[in-house]
Parts: structure tokens; sequence; C-alpha cells
């Protein structure tokens, strides 16, 4: 890729992550914030100078756009997806996007909060990356390169794809959704309107990885309702939420099943968000592991806990609600034999060395493999997302917009 391309591929990120479009799991609406779908037209206007072909935008912020086939023969189509929204873990307000051009090495301390600091230890790709350009925050809200490095490095193939008509490719679905971050992004997505054989989120940190298989996931709220009265005559009355609750998450296992003490396809159970007062206090909390039946037993491990705080507190309701978030896409890739090793190919072919991998997380690949479009995610350079200390590089942005214009080529090459 050319420095101006390069140049514009920044440009173009930049300008994506200073539209706030953080989610809010608590909102009924969809997309679950109205902000979302400023970027979502945005993105709509842009295929459409592109001059990409079927450029629609649902009420729900879905955007879907073609890249128009060169080849002789009717090829595959595939498709090519990214969410426009932020997790509601960390603000995405009034993002300050901080340019490290020629990154000297070393540690990154964040102006706008001297105690957040990307420390090289933590980060050891950044070794790989002195010389290059390193984008961060300025300490005080995330990034957001989960997923809007996603966002344009997609926009930056297809455009690529556009300007350069001699490059043999079939039909191209670009897909950007909105609420991934809270579980909902193919919530009002229908794999017959994306109308492809596979597709490929790119939703992925550093380069040249596959992840073909994620986490299954589900999502546990704890209600404890109690007895409110003024403390003053709370002897034999009050029967206080938080305390319950808060006994309730002390006892979670800590040593095991915590994000904290786990690695590699190791489960957890994550109490994320709590909020309440005496009268009534809830805690919500995320299940993951890499084999669906484990989902099961961390609930019976939330039940056990809420029977013997039931006896414990004959006064409280103690509640546990299990929604399902989304499955591992392993078992689903299958339906599509060749999604996977054309992504080796597109990677190899990029010049990087394929690495096929597992994710601890989820993507709507997930979803979207499930509902029967098989959707393996891709390397887009996102590090600790949904943190302050977020951050991305053109490099990897760049080699994640040269693998999918060696897929659309790898695709090419097949017939219908």
């Amino acid at each position: 890729m050319a420095t101006d391309e390069r140049e514009q591929l920044l440009e173009r990120f930049l300008r994506y992550v200073k539209i706030d479009t953080q989610a809010d799991e608590h909102s009924q609406t969809s997309p679950s914030t109205m902000k979302q779908l400023d970027l979502s037209r945005m993105l709509a206007d842009e295929c459409l100078q592109l001059g990409l072909q079927d450029v629609s935008m649902s009420e729900f912020g879905i955007v879907m756009a073609t890249v128009p086939s060169t080849t002789s023969h009717r090829g595959p189509t595939i498709a090519w997806l990214a969410h426009v929204d932020t997790s509601p873990e960390t603000s995405g307000t009034n993002v300050k996007p901080i340019v490290h051009r020629n990154y000297a090495g070393g540690d990154i301390t964040l102006p706008g909060d001297p105690s957040q600091i990307i420390r090289v230890d933590e980060n050891p790709v950044l070794r790989d990356l002195i010389g290059g350009t390193i984008i961060t925050t300025d300490g005080t809200t995330l990034l957001g390169a989960d997923d809007k490095a996603g966002v344009a490095v997609i926009m930056a193939a297809a455009e690529q794809l556009m300007k350069r008509r001699n490059i043999e490719h079939g039909p191209i679905r670009l897909v950007f959704t909105c609420d991934e971050e809270i579980g909902r992004g193919t919530q009002h997505l229908r794999v017959a309107d994306i109308n492809a054989v596979c597709g490929y989120t790119l939703d992925g940190d550093s380069q040249g990885m596959i992840d073909c298989e994620t986490f299954s996931a589900d999502q546990a709220i704890v209600r404890v309702t109690g007895v409110n009265t003024h403390p003053s005559v709370g002897k034999d009355v009050m029967v206080n939420a938080i305390r319950i609750l808060s006994d309730f998450l002390t006892a979670l296992p800590r040593t095991t099943l915590a994000p904290e003490t786990t690695c590699d396809r190791q489960g957890f159970i994550h109490p994320y968000s709590i909020e309440g007062g005496v009268a009534q206090a809830e805690a919500r909390l995320i299940l993951r592991d890499f084999e669906t039946s484990q989902l099961g037993v961390y609930a019976l491990i939330l039940e056990n806990l809420a029977i013997e705080l039931r006896s414990e507190n004959p006064k409280a309701k103690i509640e546990i609600e299990i929604k399902q978030q989304y499955r591992n896409m392993r078992d689903g890739l299958s339906k599509e034999p060749r999604a996977v090793p054309k992504a080796v190919e597109a990677t190899a072919a990029a010049g990087l060395t394929p690495q096929t991998t597992i994710v601890r997380g989820g993507t709507d690949g997930s979803l979207l493999t499930a509902m029967g479009l098989p959707t393996p995610n891709l390397s887009t350079g996102e590090h600790n997302p949904h943190s302050p200390r977020e951050w991305t590089s053109v490099e990897e942005m760049q080699s994640a917009v040269n693998v999918l214009v060696q897929l659309a080529i790898a695709w090419g090459r097949e017939e219908a």
C-alpha cells in the first residue's frame, strides 16, 4: 500500500473513532443508542460515493452494499462484516485519538490520565511495531478500534477494489451492524439478505490471525429484593439487598473461573456491572466457555449460591435470570469448508504467517455462523479493547486491508 493510501486509511479511522457510538445494554430501542446511526449514515454515504451497488441502511442502522464482480464467470459471493458500536464498559464520548508517528519503542503514557500507561511488557507486539504509527486514546476514553478498525479496513479495501477494476474478484457484500457489543448485532439481520456463501468479520487483534473458535456465551442477571426502612428502626425489619448481593459476589470462585485467573481454553464467570440500593440490588455477569455444555455448569454454581443465601435470608427474594448470547462458531464453519482455507491462503498471499486461533470472546460471526452463514474472524490490529489503554497501528490495519484484497482474489477464482 502506498504512503498516501496509508494516510487515507489513518484519516478514515480517525474520522470514525471521533463519532460516539457507545451501545447501552439497558436500552430497549434498536439500535440501543441513536448516536450509532450517525456512523451508519456516514458509511452509507461513503459507500454511495465509492460507487458501490445495492447500498441500503435499515431503520436499525444496518448498512449493506456490494462491491460488484469483475470476473467473466459467475463466482460465489462473500461478505465482509464489522460493527459500528463501542463497548458500554468505557466511555466513548469525546474520543481524542493520539497519533504516535515513528514509534521509538518503550511504554506510552497517555496525557489525559497519566496513570494510564500502555506498557510494552503487557503489549509485547509493540516491539514489532517500532518505526510504525501507533494510535492511542488520551487515556480518558476508549479508542474504538473495536471495531472501527474493522470498519476502516473494510472501507479501505472496498475503495481499492473499486479503483483497481483489473483485479478479478466475485461479488463482495459489505455489512455494518449496530449493538454487537451487547449481543444484539444480528438481531435484525437476515442471512438471506446478505446472500453470501460465507462471511468474514473484521474484529480481531494483531495481524495474520484467523479466529475459527469463539467462546459460547450466556449472561446472568442476579436480582436481590430486600426490605427498606429508616435505619433508625431497622432492627429485625431491614433486609439489605446490597449486603446480600455483596455476599453472593464474594462467594464466586476467584482462583479459578475468573478472567483474572484463566487463559487459553479455560472458561469463567465474570461480574461486570452492579447497581441498586437497600430495597433492590442487581449484578450482571457473563458466563463464558468454549464448550457450550459448561455454561449450564456455571449457571448451577450461581443457583447453588442463591439457594444458600435464600436460606440465610428468608425475607429476601433472590432471582437469577440466564440469557443466551452466542455460541462457539467451531461446528458451524463446516457448512462452508472453503471459508477458513481461503483466509489462510489470502493471509499468506499478503505476506503474513497465517495463524488459526481461538478468541476468548465473541463476534457477530458467532451468531451468524449459528444462523447458517459460516463467518470466521480476521485480524485488524485491535489491542486492549474496552479500555482507556486501547490502541492500534496503521501497519496492522494496512495488513488487514491487504488480506481482504487477496481474499477477494482467492474467492474470485472459484465458480459459484
